[in-house]
């Protein structure tokens, strides 16, 4: 009887690794997507964008929520980077991503708090 092997099975992605890279393209989307909203809307204002108005209020729960999501991506991330037997492509990618729509989106907020 001749010796039988299993034949090999490449790993699977990670289910983290595939909810945190879907989680930090949505996020990164939407904040360049409010950054941009809130540009046009300060330009578009006489006198620039009341900070106390309804639309500035809302530009900044969101950008505060999407930076949220882009946070629990960057987890998610971690999370799948650390399973075993684990194909990490994805969660490397969702891990950068999210990492830097997080720097990237502190940084804007940093130099317009300092030029404001």
């Amino acid at each position: 009887m001749e010796n039988q092997t299993a034949p090999t099975v490449a790993p699977g992605q990670s289910g983290l690794g595939i909810a945190s890279l879907i989680l930090s393209i949505v996020s990164a989307l939407a904040i360049f997507v409010l950054i941009m909203l809130a540009g046009m809307v300060e330009s578009a204002t006489p006198g620039g964008m009341d900070e106390n108005s309804p639309e500035a209020i809302l530009i900044g729960l969101f950008l505060v929520g999407f930076m949220g999501a882009a946070l629990l991506g960057l987890g998610l991330g971690i999370g799948g980077l650390v399973q075993q037997n684990r194909n990490k492509t994805l969660a490397i990618v969702g891990t950068v991503l999210s990492a830097v729509t997080l720097v990237g989106s502190m940084s804007i907020i940093l130099l317009g708090l300092a030029m404001g």
